[in-house]
């Protein structure tokens, strides 16, 4: 008998335990190409994956958010989007695909992050777009609802009692709808969070016969008018939907595809640095060579510190060595000494006094006159130059009169 050892055994468990959980997180999934796709992250369905709170009844209350991209690519595909409104609210995968993804299976990887504990866990979704004759349908119409947030039209009941209330007006046969898109990611702004303000969404749907009288209501002349006045159009089956969805008319949007002429637009011809259409980049072998850049070291470098010396060596000669540089040194020194001279005396009160308070030599009488200070005169607010009219001493110097005789 095959006998197992115990850490065998425990290998063989786990390894059996994560196949299993690998297969319960693979979801397969069928929408039909041309209609709305929704898919609910329910918080519940990860709260598994995750260790128990503490507090017994508390575990609901867990922060979880969720991410989700295209397996192999930090993305989701183009037709495909994502909301969650907060972390205590389920997300939402949404969009319409086209006939383009038909028979592609896409696999969108989904990580849910506990915000409490800080664990991930993940999940694989796999959508298989399928193919239908009946999709998609001619006749489509756009509403633009104003009450609405897109998480909440994404609703089932919600969006159920909007096709009925479409149902009722239009009379189809077939009814689907084909996608919904938020009011944001046309170009609408954020409302404020004020009377409770909705962001606005819209909704296209589509059936299999002509537009009902009631919807083209608005392509009445009187309707384009108001809309152009920017009032309410006139629109007999409003009150229909008023209970419920506030739509605003003049944004509807009727088209028939079987009247829509495809637009073909002719690709510009690409220049020589774009890659041609088809085929791969490849890029340069490791095989490259090795470069050196000590020559480039040099020449950054070195050339411009030979510059730098020769021109400090000539600045050098030209103020040390050359007569007019020896001369600007002198004066230059001269204007030092002379500065340093007079600070010094500024700083000093018993300086000497000025050649204007010396004894003065009368040229006529030969007297030598005293100073004119006396010796307790403040030499700190002594002009360096006196008046006559403050001269103690006054000399009067002889003049000649009109006679021919001296006075004085």
């Amino acid at each position: 008998m095959l006998t197992m050892s115990p850490a065998a055994a425990a290998v063989w468990l786990g390894a059996v335990v994560t196949i299993l959980s690998r297969s319960h997180a693979d979801r397969n999934v069928y929408p039909s190409a041309g209609v709305l796709f929704v898919h609910v992250l329910e918080r519940e369905h990860f709260k598994g994956e995750f260790p128990p709170y503490p507090k017994s009844g508390d575990a609901s209350n867990d922060p979880i958010t969720f991410n989700t991209n295209l397996m192999g690519f930090p993305d989701r595909p183009g037709w495909l989007r994502y909301i969650q409104r907060t972390s205590h609210s389920d997300g939402v995968l949404y969009g319409s695909p086209t006939s383009e993804h038909v028979g592609k299976a896409t696999v969108i990887e989904i990580t849910a992050y506990n915000r409490r504990t800080f664990e991930t866990a993940r999940h694989n979704l796999v959508i298989n777009i399928m193919a239908t004759e009946e999709f998609p349908l001619p006749y489509q119409a756009e509403f633009y609802i104003k009450n609405m947030n897109v998480e909440e039209m994404l609703a089932s009941e919600v969006l159920g009692d909007f096709l009925g209330a479409v149902k009722n007006v239009w009379q189809p046969e077939r009814l689907n709808a084909i996608n919904i898109t938020s009011a944001l990611d046309r170009g609408g702004r954020v409302p404020l969070p004020i009377n409770n303000l909705k962001e606005g969404v819209y909704v296209m749907v589509g059936a299999d016969v002509p537009f009902s009288s009631c919807l083209r209501e608005v392509e009445s002349p009187h309707n384009q008018l108001r809309c152009s006045q920017e009032m309410e159009p006139v629109i007999s089956c409003d009150k229909k939907f008023r209970a419920q969805f506030h739509i605003d008319w003049c944004k509807i949007s009727l088209v028939d595809v079987n009247k829509v002429a495809p637009v073909y637009i002719p690709r510009p011809d690409p220049g020589t640095g774009i890659l041609p259409e088809f085929g791969e980049y490849n890029p340069p072998s490791e095989s490259l060579k090795s470069r050196d850049y000590f020559s480039d070291f040099l020449v950054t470098l070195a050339v411009p510190a030979a510059v730098a010396l020769v021109l400090l060596f000539i600045l050098g000669y030209t103020m040390c060595c050359r007569r007019e540089g020896v001369i600007q040194l002198v004066h230059h020194s001269s204007i030092q000494k002379s500065t340093k001279e007079l600070r010094s005396m500024s700083k000093n009160r018993e300086i000497s006094w000025p050649l204007s308070t010396l004894p003065v030599f009368n040229p006529v009488s030969g007297e030598v006159v005293p100073p004119i200070h006396p010796d307790n005169y403040e030499t700190t607010s002594m002009p360096l130059m006196q008046t006559q009219a403050n001269l103690q001493n006054q000399i009067t110097i002889p003049q000649q009169r009109p006679s021919g005789k001296w006075y004085s």
